[in-house]
């Protein structure tokens, strides 16, 4: 008889990424919760991010803004807005190795 382990376990992993996506919410501008959770765990790890982006748009100054109003760090507004597009985009992040 086959082992099918391994097919086992790419269909386990493919059924969490589809759970995952399934579980946010119609409205693609509310933050998925697991990148709340990461944001919200006090000693996350944090790396630097550095794009040129047109100054027209005034990024950094509308960052400044809504970092006034929200108190939410500069970085992680930066996370949230990435992290929600790219999900609404089809670009979940990868889910955390699994060992079986």
């Amino acid at each position: 008889m086959p082992d099918h382990t391994h097919h086992i376990r790419l269909l386990r992993d493919l059924a969490a990424i589809l759970e995952a996506q399934s579980e946010t919410s119609d409205d693609p501008l509310i933050p998925h919760p697991d990148t709340q959770a990461i944001l919200s765990t006090r000693h996350t790890s944090r790396g630097q991010l550095n794009y040129a982006v047109p100054e027209a748009l005034q990024l950094q100054r509308r960052i400044r803004r809504y970092n006034a109003d929200s108190n939410i760090p500069h970085g992680d507004i930066v996370a949230l807005a990435l992290d929600t597009f790219l999900r609404a985009k089809g670009y979940p992040p990868e889910p955390a190795s699994t060992t079986a």
